[in-house]
């Protein structure tokens, strides 16, 4: 892992970018010791400082732990690929349409996770100074990435999931993931129905798991509940 900057905000977290095995990113640390890791997934067409990811990176500083975010492939710094256009350039079309660009999103998101899922672990095997054990929130394309993330790799101990519907793939991934797990879904979500994030949920073999339903679109998710995610992701590395 290569270090490319450093600075540190009026909070005093302190934010550095890197790049690792090719991929761009930002681990965030908190003005003292962490007392825990989190990996924060962005969503679809955004990037490790959009200022959602920021939001989100800086509300779990302030609650102890550090926070390592990368840029998904094909998004931020990183080349697009002729298949991330030709993706982009469908789902645009079928929404302008005023069609369903349901079925397309969910295979452009399998094509993540199948090219992120080896690089967060990559990422995983170079922070070994924060121990092994971490905890994951993404939400829409984040989630999607992250459910068979975490279902593949147990140095994952908690999980905060949202905005995400159910697929066969991420059905399967998340009946085998027994971590406590957050997730997330706004009740008037125009872009991921209400039932197939129902049933998403549902899925999740853990006994362990809050939902969180709010009213809203896709991109309403209130502060409290940004707020409530960070304390539930401090709260479980604090309880080891």
């Amino acid at each position: 892992m290569r270090f490319t900057s450093a600075s540190t905000s009026a909070d005093g977290t302190t934010s550095r970018d890197f790049v690792h095995d090719g991929v761009p990113g930002v681990l965030w640390t908190p003005p003292g010791e962490p007392a825990g890791l989190v990996l924060g997934a962005h969503g679809g067409g955004q990037h490790t400082r959009s200022p959602g990811v920021v939001a989100r990176a800086h509300r779990c500083t302030a609650a102890g732990l550090a926070v390592v975010t990368l840029d998904a492939p094909g998004h931020g710094d990183r080349a697009r690929t002729a298949q991330d256009d030709r993706f982009a350039t469908e789902i645009r079309a079928r929404i302008t349409a005023g069609g369903d660009a349901g079925e397309l999103v969910a295979s452009y998101n399998a094509l993540q996770a199948s090219r992120a899922i080896p690089e967060w672990q990559s990422v995983l095997d170079a922070l070994p100074d924060f121990g092994d054990r971490a905890g994951f929130w993404g939400m829409s394309m984040g989630a999607a990435i992250g459910i068979p993330l975490v279902a593949a790799e147990p140095r994952v101990h908690a999980a905060v999931f949202g905005l995400i519907g159910a697929t066969n793939a991420l059905v399967a991934a998340a009946a085998s993931i027994t971590v406590p797990v957050r997730f997330l879904l706004q009740w008037d979500d125009r872009l991921v129905a209400r039932d197939a994030g129902l049933a998403l949920f549902d899925a999740f073999a853990t006994a362990r798991k809050s939902l969180h339903a709010n009213p809203g679109g896709h991109g309403d998710v209130p502060d409290h509940e940004i707020g409530g995610a960070a304390a539930f992701l401090a709260g479980q590395a604090a309880a080891g």
